[in-house]
């Protein structure tokens, strides 16, 4: 038996603690790893010269799907903000649209936490309480994989024009301001949107508008993208376009009436130069009533599939859905409703028309969806730009045809258009997600399709595919 040896039983037990110490660092460096937050490949998104799609930072197209919940911020507590956060999680959203300085008395009703955004209603003096809930909120969605569309203020703090108000900003002390949230959200998944339902009429709302966004870019080096939300109907490429703060262009076609054409502004903003990405922010909301009167009924599950089918098969990169009772938070045990609103919050997430934007995007991102080029010779049969008008989108390599159809009307298709000879056609329904083969077709002809079932409420995407040979055993 060898005699013990004190020094070698201490280098051991260093060695051994060592190596227990470095196992657990490493053990926890892939726990961290596995815990990462699925935003992280989203949080670094930008835009490829003379691109008019978002790329992740993994390198894939990031498709916006946004849901307006314009009053998360001020009128969910945590419980129910996960709750929120997960539902739309789960059914495919990718962006949240909110105000840190809110609509609905933002600067005077304080958040579910008693705590006001700013200190004597100025920009310059935030409330370090009321941003520790934002950070909250802002880390949940990113967690869940959910991009922030974030609003630092709604316009009535520039421009009040309606509303409550009260006007606060000016050039100075919105830089000062933007340079705080810009700082505070840098590295986080956040796309900033400046305007809120307002557009600039002044040279000093101008001015307030181009500051905010200077501190911004300021505060997170320049580092996140950022669009304008104007007034419906209406489009930020007609105030920012040529800034360079301005990374997409955002359309707010709105709830005025029904069949808006949001197509025209998309194909308008596809077409303008520098090239930058274009989407409708807000357009017609599920159960919100049409120009915001009851007495006209509201509008549906398939209003907002044919306004998202018009403005993505337009040149759109992405959509936003809304609902009347989700972006105001309605509980009508403790707000009065808005612009008529019915239904609780929570059951309303659930109304079918958010599902069916989850299932529009889950279909569109199992194709090259952001290389389709808008196209209306594609469709050779009438087409009134009524309620019932047709768009179609072919791939820039010619090898994808979509064309959606919104009241189920048959489509005349001219399949010349399309470089491969041997084709396969099938249609989808935006409803349920089903997909439906219609039969094989060559690129020589005008083609007719009839929809499986065609009615008012019926709308149907013509799929135009090549057809891979199935290979002989």
């Amino acid at each position: 038996m060898k005699p013990f040896c004190p020094q070698k039983h201490l280098a051991f037990s260093r060695l051994r603690g060592f190596k227990i110490a470095l196992f657990f660092v490493f053990l926890s460096s892939a726990v961290a790893q596995a815990q990462q937050p699925k935003q992280a490949q989203w949080s670094k998104l930008y835009i490829q010269p003379d691109k008019r799609y978002i790329t992740r930072g993994d390198g894939k197209p990031f498709f916006w799907l946004g849901d307006t919940a314009w009053e998360l911020l001020h009128r969910l507590n945590r419980e129910e903000t996960d709750y929120y956060l997960k539902n739309r999680a789960d059914k495919g959203f990718t962006v949240i649209q909110t105000v840190i300085l809110a609509e609905l008395d933002g600067l005077t009703q304080p958040n579910q936490y008693g705590q006001l955004p700013l200190q004597n209603n100025d920009p310059t003096q935030p409330n370090e309480v009321y941003f520790q809930h934002v950070d909250y909120v802002v880390n949940k969605a990113n967690a869940l994989g959910l991009m922030v569309g974030l609003l630092p203020t709604w316009g009535d703090k520039f421009n009040k024009k309606w509303g409550k108000g009260p006007e606060i900003f000016t050039p100075e002390n919105a830089k000062v301001y933007g340079e705080y949230v810009g700082k505070r959200y840098k590295g986080k998944g956040v796309v900033w949107i400046l305007g809120g339902d307002r557009n600039p009429e002044t040279e000093k709302h101008f001015g307030i508008v181009n500051a905010l966004a200077e501190g911004i870019r300021t505060g997170n080096g320049n580092t996140q993208l950022m669009t304008y939300h104007p007034m419906g109907p209406g489009n930020s490429a007609a105030f920012f376009h040529k800034e360079p703060w301005l990374s997409l262009n955002m359309v707010q076609s709105g709830h005025a009436a029904k069949d808006l054409k949001n197509y025209i502004d998309q194909r308008q903003n596809y077409a303008l130069f520098p090239v930058k990405p274009t989407l409708d922010g807000e357009p017609r909301y599920e159960d919100i009533p049409v120009n915001f009167k009851a007495e006209n009924d509201y509008f549906t599950s398939h209003d907002v599939r044919q306004a998202a089918w018009w403005a993505v098969l337009s040149g759109a990169c992405g959509h936003t859905y809304g609902n009347n009772n989700v972006w105001q938070l309605f509980d009508p045990t403790k707000n009065p409703p808005i612009i008529a609103a019915r239904t609780h919050w929570r059951r309303a997430l659930d109304q079918e028309g958010a599902a069916q934007m989850g299932i529009m995007r889950k279909f569109l991102e199992t194709l090259p969806w952001h290389t389709l080029v808008s196209d209306p010779k594609l469709i050779t049969n009438d087409n009134p730009p009524d309620g019932g008008y047709q768009v179609a989108a072919l791939s820039e390599a010619k090898d994808l045809l979509l064309a959606y159809t919104p009241k189920g009307k048959t489509l005349k298709i001219d399949l010349t258009k399309l470089t491969h000879s041997a084709l396969i056609a099938s249609w989808f329904n935006p409803r349920d997600g089903i997909k439906l083969k219609i039969g094989d077709f060559s690129n020589n002809a005008i083609q007719e399709f009839k929809s499986p079932l065609p009615c008012p409420t019926c709308d149907w995407v013509l799929v135009v595919e090549k057809s891979i040979p199935v290979l002989a055993k």
